[in-house]
């Protein structure tokens, strides 16, 4: 198992788009709330500008969690898209400048649990700002602080002419702190992890990869796309596919309810299935989630 995700029995923290119960999702104040407040991880998703720039979304669309839709400079580029086989309507990174982004606030996705004290206050931040900031709070704390992005809907930007997995792969060697803390990269597309595997993985010992696992029923968007049906996410939680995860990845995430699920008739916790013990013996470390405080 790769040492930087060997937790040695310690419960490693991974701050999902930062300290996002508390600061807008994806902002430099999310991350850095989640530094101090003791996270071994940061966890920035990247999609990209029209100009090739890795910045930090969830999706491509900005709605949902900027107020792109209060700038009137730019209604007319409201528009529909396909994502990964889903219609959405909106605003999408991709249509903008990383400069013209740089013009939007963040909002909180959330109101209604979290309100919206933090709303119009941060940024969208570039990854190469959230590396910088990795960096300096590292030196600061004296404290190695690891961080894990996923890369975002990668079929969908090649399709557009981006590069996200080239473009992670320059800023891993514009930063030197990318070369030496625990750096992992997520994927629910497999392809990219394969790509970034041969050509990361056998210079750099610090980076592992991570095949993240959505619902039992649905296919990875690329292998979808490669009309290769055999390939879905229930088939990658067997035994079998987990072997296969293991030539490419070092680590698997998947949806803590499928490590411990909730028992149909009383809604109580039911006993633990035997994915996490199956990952181990393929020798994949296990990550779940998303562990929020609403969720308790």
């Amino acid at each position: 198992m790769h040492p930087f995700v060997r937790a040695n029995g310690k419960v490693q923290v991974i701050a999902h788009r930062g300290a996002s119960a508390l600061r807008p999702e994806h902002t430099i104040a999310a991350y850095l709330k989640a530094i101090e407040d003791g996270a071994d991880f940061i966890e920035p998703d990247l999609v990209m500008s029209r100009d090739g720039v890795l910045v930090a979304r969830h999706e491509c669309e900005l709605s949902r969690s900027t107020d792109v839709a209060t700038h009137a400079a730019f209604a007319a580029r409201r528009t529909r898209k396909s994502i990964d086989g889903v219609d959405v309507e909106g605003w999408f990174c991709e249509d903008f400048s990383f400069d013209e982004l740089r013009s939007l606030r963040a909002r909180e996705p959330l109101p209604d649990l979290r309100g919206r004290a933090h709303d119009g206050l941060h940024a969208i931040p570039a990854f190469d700002e959230i590396v910088a900031l990795l960096d300096s709070e590292s030196q600061r704390l004296k404290r190695t602080i690891g961080i894990i992005p996923e890369l975002k809907n990668s079929t969908h930007h090649h399709a557009i002419g981006l590069d996200p997995e080239g473009a992670l792969a320059a800023a891993t060697r514009r930063h030197a702190v990318l070369r030496r803390v625990p750096f992992g990269i997520q994927s629910f597309e497999v392809a990219n992890l394969i790509a970034l595997h041969d050509a990361l993985c056998s210079s750099l010992d610090n980076i592992f990869l991570v095949q993240l696992i959505g619902e039992a029923s649905e296919q990875p968007f690329d292998r979808q796309v490669a009309g290769d049906a055999r390939h879905d996410y229930a088939g990658m939680s067997t035994p079998q596919g987990l072997a296969a995860i293991a030539r490419y990845a070092h680590a698997v995430a998947v949806q803590r309810r499928s490590i411990v699920p909730l028992d149909a008739v009383s809604g109580k916790l039911a006993a633990a299935t035997s994915l996490v013990a199956e990952a181990h013996a393929a020798g994949l470390a296990v990550q779940a989630w998303t562990v929020r405080p609403e969720n308790h």
